[in-house]
């Protein structure tokens, strides 16, 4: 496999928008370039140009590369610090309405929604609240939806719980399953999992609280101000955004409509 040439890039870009819409044109390119890479590697393809006709005309061939576009890397409880903080200081605000919206914006797999789940869960708030888990990929959506996880997950799962300020133990919240566990129906009766492209779809909804985490390192500036001015177009008043710890507002296109909760843990709430 010889090294991709810039514009060899660009044209599988181009066949992907025309013919699916999905515009991956602001991701970082040395992140696609490598993603492009790995499905060349995979299907034993040798030159750039051989993609071009198999994106236009095979379905199957173009859902097993856009699983690759997009990152499924995620964890319950993952980085237990931030979720500590959303308990202590998001939590308090949330309990203020009768009823409330969160979206989980590129949430891959969806371990952080169920982490969302269990933490209102504990502190009494499950029943007020409706969860929005989006992506683009609807490979991960499906395996999202079933809420079924590898056993061997729960070890890690479980410290990071403890970590986050959980109060029982994580096995509450699910049953095995053989090698497998499952997540509780009453956990998934409050999530509705649909398709959004960040880089392409509009603003979802009013929402009281928005997380997105690692995924705008991903993008260019520009996509990451487009994503950024959705999900300011998305909250209402003294609503909550949460980004990643390699992430912040500082320099957005957004940064004057946001107020700091948690610099560190990149907490903000919009002003407007």
């Amino acid at each position: 496999m010889k090294a991709m040439q810039a514009f060899e890039v660009e044209l599988v870009l181009q066949a992907i928008e025309h013919r699916w819409g999905y515009d991956f044109r602001g991701y970082a390119r040395t992140s696609i370039t490598r993603r492009i890479e790995n499905v060349m590697r995979r299907h034993q393809i040798c030159h750039v140009s051989e993609l071009i006709p198999r994106v236009l005309h095979e379905p199957v061939f173009f859902d097993d590369m856009v699983s690759d576009f997009s990152i499924t890397v995620t964890q319950m409880f993952r980085d237990p610090p931030v979720w500590k903080k959303l308990l202590l200081e998001v939590l308090p605000l949330l309990e203020t309405y009768p009823f409330f919206k969160i979206w989980h914006a590129a949430c891959a797999t969806g371990e952080e929604v169920y982490s969302m789940a269990i933490l209102l869960q504990e502190a009494g708030l499950l029943e007020r609240a409706t969860l929005y888990a989006t992506d683009f990929n609807d490979t991960a959506l499906a395996y999202a939806r079933s809420g079924r996880y590898p056993k061997e997950n729960m070890v890690q799962a479980e410290e990071n719980y403890l970590a986050a300020g959980g109060v029982h133990t994580l096995d509450n919240y699910y049953y095995a399953q053989g090698n497998s566990v499952e997540m509780h129906q009453y956990l998934k009766n409050h999530i509705v999992w649909a398709n959004h492209n960040l880089t392409c779809d509009h603003s979802f909804g009013e929402m009281n609280l928005i997380l997105c985490r690692n995924v705008l390192i991903y993008f260019t500036q520009p996509l990451q101000n487009r994503a950024l001015e959705l999900f300011a177009q998305s909250l209402s008043g003294g609503g909550v955004l949460c980004l990643g710890s390699r992430e912040s507002l500082s320099f957005s296109s957004v940064a004057s409509r946001f107020s700091v909760i948690s610099s560190g843990k990149r907490l903000y709430k919009y002003k407007n």
